[in-house]
């Protein structure tokens, strides 16, 4: 009994002591603009990659103030105060940040750059209740071919020619914003993948500075539809594509600071200059129902993620995020991001094209026809963690089997810009003409994709124009049929598989020699020409002597 009396003595101790120093919580705080930055949209290599620079310019994307990073002198003062910085955003212009009451209130009364905040996540953060990664289990039949059963998910949208063909994302870099990669160092389904270096980077969003290999499972599988390569049982739909794996998650809780957490990672992915970021992740509601979006705030345009997930398109990039598991629930609707305007929000079906019965249920609260696509994710094959292969279910899954193939035809259209591959990802499908809130626009057909892709390189390179000689071996002569001068023309050249070979930048001419060329790789050249006014594509054939 005195035993007991005294435990109980001391648990009482210990609550007092936690009601005097109660943990810091996490908020967001909105900047009112970017004074004091010491960054200029003219030296845009400070802070972009080569890579990001080079995709704004093949898209003619203009570098702004979105893409300048917050204010270093906000940053400080914010520090000064005692906040500590977790993670920023340009997009946004603003931070996320780490206070006690008492310094988060002096914050907010005593800076006036401050244009909006609110509480992200409390520091007593108490475990999610809610699973988040909720897994239907229905069954799917495994059939071996060529890929193992995984070549089901490329044959329902006729992806295997691009395959065929030699396009499997070689040189595609692509973002997976997730909640961790458990183990993808070790399985054998990423044996290739680490071997060649194609893991380009990794990083912790909720736990700057973890180890994203020691976090949750969820990654990792979605990871192994695109990535994934493993003989007789799975090929990803992207197998030689390049990888950034981004945590952004944290499975234990759900808060709004996770928004944060993956605006901060898209704008990493947008500055490494990744092509394609895939989200099998999405909010609507949070353990603390005072975050939680409504139905209406599913416009398309209106939470902070939806926000960024656009930016990321309007920067270059397709962004791909997952419809959600949700129409069996009492939400029933899609989540956010992929209510985004610009966003393609990815529905699941069967290898059968029936209709995945808890695939998330559209339209936009706007109206917008949503899913945009649908892919498999009711039996989709996948790595496990235990090292087996198997079927698993979500739309988790049917988003990534339709980004890294995206990533394939991209490479076959490397001078098309993002909203080109949407465009004709969603022409190409089974009901572009009468689309409804389960399927969306339907499946994707990556052939008639091709054909769409095809066909208008073809009309851009016959509008203005003309290559001599062609086929060539060291020189050729470009000049255009309509003449025009402009102030500056950029010509690029590419190899069909999106890498850029060489560029000259020409003034105030209307024909321009490109010279020694013989060490181009022999086979078709890819000739961006973009002037101030317009662009155009003239497809070369160089030969070897």
């Amino acid at each position: 009994m005195l035993q007991r009396s005294c435990l109980f003595f001391v648990l009482l101790l210990a609550g007092s002591a936690c009601a005097q120093a109660q943990p810091a919580n996490y908020y967001w705080i909105q900047f009112a603009d970017k004074n004091g930055s010491s960054y200029s949209i003219h030296q845009p290599e400070k802070y972009l990659s080569q890579r990001a620079i080079e995709r704004r310019r093949k898209q003619n994307i203009a570098i702004n103030a979105s893409d300048l990073p917050v204010s270093q002198v906000y940053l400080e003062a914010l520090s000064a105060k005692g906040a500590e910085i977790i993670h920023t955003s340009k997009w946004m212009n603003g931070v996320t940040i780490k206070a006690s009451d008492a310094v988060y209130a002096d914050i907010i009364q005593s800076l006036d750059f401050i244009a909006f905040s609110e509480m992200t996540k409390p520091g007593l953060a108490l475990k999610s209740t809610t699973n988040k990664f909720r897994i239907e289990n229905q069954g799917a039949e495994i059939e071996e071919a060529a890929y193992g059963a995984s070549i089901d998910q490329l044959k329902l949208f006729n992806g295997q020619g691009l395959h065929h063909r030699g396009f499997l994302g070689q040189g595609m870099h692509i973002a997976v914003l997730d909640a961790g990669f458990y183990k993808t160092d070790e399985l054998p389904a990423f044996e290739r993948l680490q071997a060649e270096g194609r893991i380009l980077g990794t990083r912790d969003f909720v736990n700057p500075g973890g180890n994203v290999y020691l976090e949750h499972s969820h990654g990792t599988n979605v990871l192994s539809t695109m990535g994934g390569e493993f003989s007789g049982q799975l090929i990803g739909t992207a197998p030689r594509a390049s990888y950034f794996l981004l945590r952004t998650e944290d499975d234990a809780t759900e808060y709004l600071i996770e928004e944060d957490n993956w605006v901060a990672a898209a704008e990493f992915a947008d500055s490494a200059g990744c092509d394609i970021i895939n989200s099998s992740l999405g909010y609507t509601t949070f353990d603390d129902e005072n975050m939680n979006h409504s139905y209406a705030d599913l416009d398309g345009k209106t939470t902070r993620v939806t926000q960024a997930a656009n930016m990321a398109v309007e920067k270059g990039m397709l962004v791909f995020a997952s419809a959600g598991n949700e129409a069996n629930a009492s939400w029933k609707y899609l989540v956010a991001p992929s209510d985004g305007d610009l966003v393609i929000g990815v529905g699941a079906v069967r290898k059968d094209s029936i209709w995945a019965p808890f695939s998330s249920l559209g339209p936009a609260a706007g109206g917008a026809t949503k899913p945009n696509l649908v892919a498999v994710g009711w039996g989709t094959i996948l790595q496990k963690t235990d090292g087996s292969i198997g079927p698993s279910n979500g739309t988790s899954f049917s988003s990534p089997v339709l980004a890294g193939m995206a990533a394939c035809l991209w490479q076959a259209h490397p001078t098309a810009s993002s909203q080109q591959i949407k465009n004709a990802l969603e022409k190409s499908a089974s009901q572009y003409l009468q689309p409804n809130d389960t399927l969306g626009f339907g499946i994707p057909d990556f052939e008639q994709a091709d054909q769409l892709l095809s066909e208008h390189d073809r009309t851009e390179i016959t509008q203005n124009w003309l290559a001599v000689p062609n086929p060539f071996l060291d020189q050729v002569f470009l000049y255009q049929q309509s003449p025009k001068v402009s102030e500056s023309v950029t010509i690029s050249l590419f190899s069909t598989n999106g890498s850029l070979l060489q560029k000259q930048v020409f003034h105030q001419q209307q024909s321009f020699f490109l010279s020694n060329l013989a060490n181009l790789p022999a086979g078709l050249i890819l000739a961006k020409i973009a002037s101030d006014t317009e662009v155009s594509v003239i497809t070369l054939v160089k030969i070897n002597p």
